[in-house]
């Protein structure tokens, strides 16, 4: 359930069909506001910011179909529905095409109303609920929530843990996009005897460099056009915890002079300040860039590696520690079947083959990804192939086919008798040898014996296999 009612937009000229809406609506305890023209709509929608709006598309002033790509900007997670009369399906899917979830035609039944709006609330408490999810998960995070089973993953930790629970004020994190660095870096700060203090996340990449060193060092009042009033920077804020600096190798040549000099002074400077303040934090960086071939390429500096380098910690892909792969899978099995209310208990053997012999290029993100997709599409008790992705299922069966092409020279199959063979026999045993193979598909085992299914299905006929 929703913790607050839902906020409700109608826009329509239709005197009748706004107190039609405030009155049902009202009753079942949606809070419903009213407006009879496109301008009225849109004034409302910017200090109300409703969760659904219904809009018709005949209105005075702005028409329905202009508004919705405006509502989309200032809010792209607002559900809005097409009402319309005259128009033809052209104007209704071009109103799709535009950001509105669906359509309506008039006249409508309220039932049909309800129906709508019960569906909508359900998404929203289930984005609600994730959003909640992840953060308590982020919030309560340690070593012992990360999942895994690789003899790789366990020394790492053991490595994480024991530089968490020094004095150590810098620590970088290496590795691929995906792979958890933001994780390990909540983890250190929770195990750390930092965890009462503040964790502020910056991820460098998205701030142009102006404002990245305004919510870095903060600025003082006047220092720029904008700048009405003091800021205090994340360095002050985060004060004895802990700020994670996540895509450090995005950061420009000024900044990192900036922060070398924090990393080896322990003091900044806002913006347009001229005086300098001690700060107690612990930093840690992460990116998966090669730092190295940055310094090589002149766009990282060397000497604000090496500050930074004092920790390191790589972290490996996923395809190097494949063990840690099926208590994953479990795991995100678990956590959506309880989050979408749904009870796939199982995945099928095949499945996990299939899921065990991916490279996952985009490591744990994506086999969450593709775990959350899955459970969604899953409609029997046990995770199957056509719940996966195509393009995983169909990468699987290329290498496999690939790795049951039949050899060139079978000579070195067998060493010919003295007393003699019989033909008829070495045939079965060959053809019960390649079934046996390729898991009794016919395609795959007439592959192998180098023969048409057809030809195959014969063969089988024959020797009464």
């Amino acid at each position: 359930m929703t913790t607050k009612p839902l906020k409700i937009l109608i826009i329509d000229d239709e005197k009748l069909i706004c107190w039609s809406f405030e009155k049902k609506l009202s009753a079942k305890g949606y809070a419903v506001i009213t407006a009879a023209s496109g301008e009225e709509g849109l004034s409302l929608f910017k200090e109300h910011y409703p969760d659904i709006v219904f809009l018709d598309n005949h209105l005075p002033g702005i028409q329905g179909l202009e508004l919705i790509p405006i509502f989309k900007r200032i809010n792209g997670e607002v559900n809005i529905i097409f009402m319309t009369a005259f128009e033809s399906v052209d104007v209704a899917v071009e109103a799709m095409k535009r950001g509105a979830s669906e359509y309506i035609r008039k006249p409508f039944l309220f039932d049909e109303i309800y129906v709508i709006i019960d569906n909508i609330t359900e998404d929203i408490n289930i984005r609600n609920e994730l959003i909640l999810l992840r953060r308590q998960k982020k919030e309560d995070l340690t070593f012992d929530n990360i999942i895994h089973d690789s003899l790789i993953s366990k020394q790492l930790i053991q490595v994480a843990k024991k530089i968490s629970r020094t004095e150590a004020t810098t620590i970088l994190l290496l590795g691929e996009s995906g792979t958890g660095k933001d994780i390990f870096a909540r983890a250190i700060h929770n195990e750390s005897n930092r965890k009462a203090r503040p964790f502020v996340t910056i991820i460098c990449s998205s701030l142009p460099d102006t404002l990245l060193e305004s919510e870095l060092f903060g600025h003082e009042k006047g220092a720029f056009t904008d700048a009405k009033n003091l800021k205090k920077g994340f360095f002050e804020i985060a004060e004895g915890g802990t700020v994670f600096l996540d895509e450090i190798g995005e950061i420009n040549q000024t900044t990192q002079v900036k922060l070398l000099g924090v990393l080896e002074n322990r003091v900044i400077r806002r913006l347009g300040g001229t005086k300098d303040i001690e700060i107690n934090v612990r930093i840690i960086a992460a990116t998966n860039k090669n730092l190295k071939e940055s310094i090589e390429n002149k766009v990282f500096r060397e000497d604000l590696y090496y500050r930074l380098q004092i920790f390191q910690i790589d972290i490996p892909p996923l395809r190097e520690r494949k063990e840690d792969i099926l208590p994953l899978l479990n795991y995100y099995l678990s956590f959506f079947n309880k989050l979408f209310l749904k009870n796939v208990t199982a995945i099928d053997q095949k499945v996990i083959e299939i899921l065990l012999n991916y490279n996952w290029p985009g490591n744990v993100r994506e086999l969450r990804n593709v775990l959350e997709r899955a459970v969604i599409l899953e409609s029997l008790d046990t995770l199957q192939i056509n719940s996966l992705p195509a393009e995983i299922v169909g990468l699987y069966d290329k290498n496999n086919q690939k790795e049951l092409k039949p050899s060139k020279s079978p000579s070195h199959l067998f060493t010919f008798p003295d007393d003699g063979i019989s033909l008829n026999e070495l045939e079965k045993e060959a053809i019960q040898m390649a079934l046996s193979k390729a898991g009794a598909n016919q395609t795959l085992a007439a592959k192998l014996l180098g023969i048409s299914r057809d030809t195959l299905r014969y063969k089988q006929k024959k020797h009464n296999l």
